[in-house]
C-alpha cells in the first residue's frame, strides 16, 4: 500500500508533539515538514524530548509553502490561523483543521464566541456521529472540539432517539491543562494548578457552546440548548465531563443503556461500560477511546451521562489520525489504539 507523505502545522504544541508521535508510528504515514512558528529552527528532540528517535530533526517556519506537497496536512494551530494557509493548499490533499475555524456553520455564532471572519464550514469530522461516507470523500475536514467529543457522544443518541429532553442540556467537564495550550500563563503554573480544581469561562462564554448545540440539535432535529461550566484540573491530560438532561416520560435506565449500545456496538473507539462501572481519565490515557456510562436519576427526573477521553488524542490528535485514515481509504484503527495506559 502507498505511503502518504504528512505535514504538521503548529507541530510544537502539545497536539502537534501527539500528531508526530502517531504519525512516526503508523504504517502508512510519512513525516514530512514539521512547521513550528516561533519555534523554527529548533530540534524536535528539545520541545518534545519523548520524541528522541526523530534525531536531529528540525521545525521549519509556518507558512503555505513549507507544508505543500504533502498528501495530508494537519493544521494544530490556534483558533483563527488556519483558514488562511488552508486556502492556499492544493484541493486534493487531505487537509484536518484541528482548530476551530471550519467546524460551525453559522457565521453569527463564530463572530460572538471567537470574532473575526467566519472562514465556512468543512466536514464535521465526527465519524460514529455522522458516518464514514462523507468523510471518506473529502478533502477538507474539520476536527472537534476535546471537550465537544465526549459530551456529544454521550448525548446524541438519546436525543435521537427522543430518551432526553432538548431545553435543558446542563454539562460540567473537567479538562487537564494540555486543554490550555502549550503558551505560558500564571493560570497553568504547576503551584497554581496542582492541589485544586477551578472553574473558567463559566456563564455561557466558553467557545465549545455553540459546537456542541450545534451536533447536538442536529442529532435531536430540535433545537438544543446547553449550559457549559469548564473546570481545570490538576492532571496534565484528560477530560471527564457529566452532561445531564431531562428524561422523557417513563425512561429508564435500561432504555438509556440499549440507545448507546446500539449506536456504538460496532465502533472501535466507543466503549460503553459495563453497569456500575464508571469512566475514569486515567483509563483513557494515551488512546483514542471514549469511555461512556449512563444512569436514569428518577429522584431528579434527569439522565446522568458521564464521558472521559484523552483530550491529546480523541480529543485532538488521534480523532485526526482517524479522520485522515477515512479521507485517505485506510482502515480508520491504523496507528490508534483503544486500550488506554494505565497507570
Amino acid at each position: 500500500m502507498t505511503s502518504l507523505v504528512v505535514s504538521i502545522a503548529g507541530a510544537s504544541g502539545y497536539a502537534g508533539g501527539e500528531l508526530i508521535r502517531l504519525v512516526a508510528a503508523h504504517p502508512h504515514l510519512t513525516l514530512g515538514a514539521l512547521a513550528a512558528g516561533s519555534n523554527a529552527g529548533a530540534r524536535v528532540l528539545d520541545v518534545h524530548p519523548h520524541l528522541a528517535s526523530l534525531g536531529d530533526r528540525r521545525f521549519v517556519g509556518t507558512s503555505a509553502e513549507a507544508l505543500a506537497g504533502a498528501d495530508v496536512v494537519f493544521l494544530a494551530l490556534p483558533h483563527g490561523e488556519s483558514a488562511s494557509i488552508a486556502a492556499a493548499l492544493s484541493p486534493d490533499a487531505i487537509v484536518v483543521d484541528l482548530g476551530a475555524d471550519h467546524r460551525l456553520e453559522s457565521a453569527s455564532a463564530w463572530t460572538t464566541y471567537y470574532g473575526g471572519t467566519h472562514a465556512g464550514s468543512w466536514t464535521y469530522g465526527m465519524p460514529e456521529l455522522i458516518g464514514r461516507a462523507e468523510i471518506s470523500v473529502s478533502r477538507r475536514i474539520a476536527n472537534p472540539g476535546c471537550y465537544p467529543t465526549g459530551v456529544i457522544l454521550g448525548l446524541a443518541p438519546l436525543l435521537a432517539a427522543g430518551l432526553i429532553e432538548p431545553d435543558d442540556v446542563v454539562v460540567v467537564a473537567a479538562s487537564g491543562t494540555t486543554g490550555a495550550g502549550r503558551k505560558p500563563s500564571e493560570a497553568l503554573l504547576a503551584s497554581t494548578v496542582m492541589g485544586q480544581m477551578s472553574t473558567y469561562k463559566a456563564g455561557g462564554v466558553h467557545q465549545h457552546i455553540p459546537e456542541i448545540e450545534q451536533a447536538l440539535t442536529q442529532a435531536a432535529g430540535s433545537q438544543v440548548t446547553v449550559s457549559f461550566t469548564p473546570l481545570l484540573a490538576p492532571m496534565p491530560r484528560g477530560i471527564l465531563a457529566t452532561s445531564t438532561a431531562k428524561l422523557a416520560q417513563g425512561v429508564t435506565t435500561e432504555l438509556l443503556r440499549e440507545a448507546l449500545h446500539a449506536a456504538y456496538a460496532h465502533e472501535a473507539f466507543v466503549e460503553v461500560l459495563p453497569p456500575s462501572v464508571w469512566p475514569q481519565t486515567g483509563a483513557t490515557f494515551g488512546s483514542n477511546a471514549v469511555h461512556l456510562q449512563v444512569a436514569a436519576d428518577s429522584h431528579s427526573g434527569r439522565a446522568i451521562v458521564v464521558s472521559a477521553i484523552d483530550n491529546l488524542v480523541k480529543g485532538a490528535a488521534g480523532q485526526a489520525v482517524q479522520n485522515a485514515n477515512i479521507a485517505a481509504g485506510f482502515d480508520e484503527r491504523l496507528g490508534l489504539t483503544a486500550l488506554g495506559v494505565n497507570p
